[in-house]
């Protein structure tokens, strides 16, 4: 489980082009999800076999300039509370300002690391300038441009060192981990708590209640797993940071921790923006994913409304649609089991191993009968296929020009795999390689 960084600062320091640095660079990258929130903001990354997960916090700040303080303080408050380290960033060209002051405030208070980068040092003035920077109180700084690189080696070598030492893995249960996400008020902790048959997890009408992830081992109706949450208790007056912000943090986190994300959407709402961030941040991750429309029995229906909704979700899941989807109401308890019983087969699909023998007789003749498209007048033929041992499933197809198999092949072959093998709901792999 890796590392979760938030970068910091106010507004037009450089935040957006060091994250963009962070997860395109090629020794560094991962993956990087466009659109996860509202502009770049999250990507995985990994530096000298280190993965970590960045947060962008620049792209949340919105309103007018009178109201950008108190929605960076609630940013950074809620970076301290999720994040295992912070990058602070500030600008050597305008010097300490006020702004910076009250972070640095906010940051002087943590246990957590707080690494100061001091950004657009480019030259030998602005690097004696930076040493105005001691003034805020949080020790060394890192000068370096986010521009053109220059520093990020040495940030990224701190950034690294400042990671919490690993704990080891309690080995206690294999149980599945399922977390529970979406967006705030979709009726998470409703569905927790009809499952087990409690108000364990506070529910109110006040989006945002939820705070603390925890664990519940569920044990009824023949299943057996773990609940991750991203449920607990904060009391409402404390709930005022920027929601949309606090439920992808949230949800990055829980997301990493799971074998399969249970994504909980508001059928009196639709399925927004929101939702479908936090599912490819799911699908992203190498998740399982499961999406549950809450709230139905508050939904007029006429004879076609389950299949038009369903309909609608699928095509903004494109091009991967092939994702269970279960009309659920936790008030009413109506197919709650349903739900779980999919997540528990979306859990084994995706640990399923196929053997190879099996793979080659059901896909080859697929293949031979659909090859790719001949290109430069040369014929591409595959000859061999088999899973891979890796977490997930993952799928290698050894042909004579690997180089010339085009996406909308693999996608062809990726249906094919999903029409014969159980693997609705789990993100698979393909690749290509040269026999």
């Amino acid at each position: 489980m890796s590392n979760i960084v938030a970068i910091v600062g106010r507004p037009n320091v450089g935040k957006s082009t060091l994250f963009n640095r962070l997860v395109q660079r090629r020794e560094a990258i991962v993956d990087a999800v466009s659109g996860v929130t509202r502009d770049r903001n999250y990507g995985r990354s990994d530096w000298n076999g280190r993965p970590f997960s960045v947060i962008d916090t620049g792209g949340y700040v919105k309103g007018s300039d009178d109201i950008f303080e108190e929605e960076i303080r609630n940013q950074v408050v809620l970076a301290i509370d999720e994040a295992d380290v912070i990058i602070f960033v500030v600008d050597v060209e305008e010097g300490i300002t006020p702004m910076d002051t009250e972070v640095a405030r906010l940051l002087r208070k943590v246990t957590k690391p707080v690494i100061l980068a001091v950004n657009k040092v480019d030259n030998t003035q602005r690097y004696d300038d930076a040493i105005e920077f001691y003034g805020l109180g949080l020790g060394e700084y890192i000068p370096f441009s986010s521009i053109n690189g220059s520093g990020t080696g040495e940030l990224l070598d701190k950034l690294v060192e400042s990671f919490p030492e690993k704990e080891e893995e309690e080995e206690e249960t294999e149980l599945p981990r399922f977390a529970v996400v979406g967006r705030p008020n979709a009726g998470k902790s409703s569905f927790i708590n009809a499952l087990i048959g409690e108000d364990r997890y506070i529910v109110t009408d006040i989006a945002g209640t939820t705070r603390d992830s925890i664990d519940t081992k569920f044990n009824r109706f023949g299943f057996e797993f773990n609940l991750v949450d991203t449920a607990g208790i904060r009391r409402k007056a404390k709930v005022k940071e920027d929601l949309e912000f606090y439920s992808v943090m949230r949800s990055v986190r829980a997301i990493e921790h799971s074998d399969v994300c249970i994504l909980v959407i508001d059928a009196t709402r639709g399925f927004e923006g929101q939702d479908q961030s936090i599912f490819w941040l799911a699908q992203k991750n190498k998740k399982g994913v499961i999406i549950l429309v809450n709230k139905w029995d508050l939904v007029e229906k006429e004879t076609n409304s389950t299949r038009d909704y369903e309909a609608a979700i699928r095509r903004e899941l494109k091009p991967f649609d092939d994702v269970p989807i279960v009309f659920v109401s936790a008030l009413t308890k109506q197919r709650l089991l349903k739900a779980l019983e999919l997540s528990v087969k979306i859990y084994e699909s995706r640990k399923q191993r196929i053997s190879t023998s099996k793979l080659n007789e059901l896909m080859l003749p697929i293949v031979e009968n659909n090859p790719p498209p001949a290109t430069k007048g040369k014929y591409i033929k595959i000859k061999y296929c088999m899973q891979l041992p890796t977490p997930t499933p993952q799928f290698v197809f050894f042909a004579n020009l690997p180089q010339y198999i085009a996406d909308p092949y693999k996608r062809f072959v990726e249906n094919k795999l999903r029409e014969n093998f159980d693997l609705s709901g789990v993100p698979i792999d393909i690749y290509f390689r040269k026999k």
